[in-house]
């Protein structure tokens, strides 16, 4: 009788484990309904948006644009003809320059003040690595405001569109090793669960190869079964898995950029795919040129695991927002980072 009952505990014990693990899974992985599903096609296709309205309501609160300053004058001597060693926003008037400089360190450094990049005292000198950086990250918001509007549109972005406050983003991401996994399991870059892909059976850093390297995205077939599918299925789980991220960032379903009938079918899709494809694009230049440009000055305190640059994604700026800050166009407030 007590072996009996012993066994019947065991087995309790078992089945409440299963149900804690199970549990833990759906909070984890999935969501918690009811779900708000926003039709935008055909019925019957799964063209539709599925919104969860207590994480919405979280994401909004934690994307509201900071009031702008108060606005100055264009008019006057330039920045470079009266402060040394400007190298970038010469072109300012002194009054649009000092504001700008003002607003810049409640974005990124509101804590130290003007002395995370410049030496008290000292304003000219280069002394301090972050105002190296700084430059190379203003010329990246310029570049981006000015040559990829394809992506960012009219609204454009600031350094508060990445930083909110905080001298590196809280949002980036670098090289990294494989998540722990069971001894004895082969691995092969995927099944082990990851936030980068939403916590789904894919490779864990798709990331690297197509928002660093210059990568082929890998496109469904348009055959049943065609004689050369041009990309392996290491590839195209990769290429499922940037999906997720993106998806994952900008709190949207899959037909947000594409038609549920014909993926692969540009002419069928949204049109933001087409933004999603220079959207892509975009992220690479900043990664290759504007922060791996400045690999040399940067600690290693501000670099990954591996010795790679922290580098950004599309969470970075969106923060699970089609529109990252809701869409408000700070860009109008500070037009000189535009020029």
């Amino acid at each position: 009788m007590k072996l009996q009952f012993n066994s019947f505990l065991a087995v309790k014990n078992v089945t409440n484990l299963i149900v804690v693990v199970c549990i833990s899974f759906l909070l984890l992985a999935c969501e918690v309904p009811p779900m708000d599903p926003k039709q935008q096609g055909y019925r019957g296709v799964g063209m539709e948006n599925v919104v969860n309205p207590r994480i919405k309501t979280n994401v909004l609160a934690n994307n509201v644009s900071p009031e702008p300053a108060a606005k100055v004058s264009s008019a006057g001597p330039r920045a470079g003809d009266t402060f040394q060693n400007v190298k970038v926003l010469g072109d300012l008037s002194v009054g649009e320059f000092t504001r700008l400089m003002t607003t810049m360190t409640q974005w990124v450094a509101p804590e130290k003040g003007c002395n995370h990049c410049h030496v008290a005292g000292d304003l000219a000198s280069d002394d301090i690595y972050t105002k190296d950086v700084a430059r190379s990250m203003i010329q990246m918001t310029r570049n981006a405001n000015s040559e990829w509007t394809a992506h960012v549109g009219d609204t454009g972005v600031t350094c508060y569109t990445c930083h909110r406050g905080k001298p590196v983003p809280s949002v980036t991401w670098s090289e990294m090793d494989a998540p722990a996994h069971a001894k004895g399991i082969k691995r092969a870059d995927q099944n082990i669960a990851s936030a980068t892909v939403a916590y789904s059976s894919l490779p864990y850093d798709p990331l690297s190869d197509y928002l660093n390297n210059k990568n082929e995205i890998s496109v469904a077939g348009k055959a049943a079964l065609p004689k050369d599918p041009g990309a392996t299925i290491l590839q195209t789980e990769r290429t499922y898995g940037l999906m997720m991220h993106m998806s994952d960032s900008l709190g949207v379903n899959c037909t947000h950029c594409h038609n549920s009938r014909s993926f692969y079918d540009w002419e069928q899709s949204p049109a933001a795919r087409v933004n999603a494809w220079h959207a892509i694009r975009h992220v690479r230049k900043m990664n290759n040129e504007y922060i791996d440009g400045v690999a040399d000055i940067l600690p290693d305190s501000r670099k990954g695991p591996k010795g790679d640059t922290l580098k950004v994604n599309c969470n970075t700026c969106h923060r699970g927002l089609n529109k990252p800050l809701q869409g408000v166009s700070m860009l109008d407030s500070y037009p000189s980072l535009a020029k």
